[in-house]
């Protein structure tokens, strides 16, 4: 009786199964990443439902989305 196994794998085998499963495992971690985004986006938005109405009538605080310009005449 021979003492290799039945379930020897070649050099090129492991290194494809080891190369595999980086992937997968980085994979893992990048659905961890987006899945904590959204559960920091759901609980943003969950706190801002528990605001009050007259919170989301107050004017914008972005001080550049409320600027008016001067109108341009041609002159030319």
């Amino acid at each position: 009786m021979s003492n290799e196994h039945d379930f020897s794998i070649s050099r090129r085998a492991q290194l494809s199964s080891w190369i595999a499963g980086q992937m997968l495992r980085g994979a893992g971690w990048a659905a961890l990443v987006v899945v904590g985004f959204g559960l920091v986006l759901t609980v943003i938005w969950f706190i801002g439902t528990l605001l009050p109405p007259e919170s989301r009538e107050t004017p914008d605080p972005r001080t550049w989305s409320s600027l008016v310009l001067p109108g341009v005449t041609d002159r030319a």
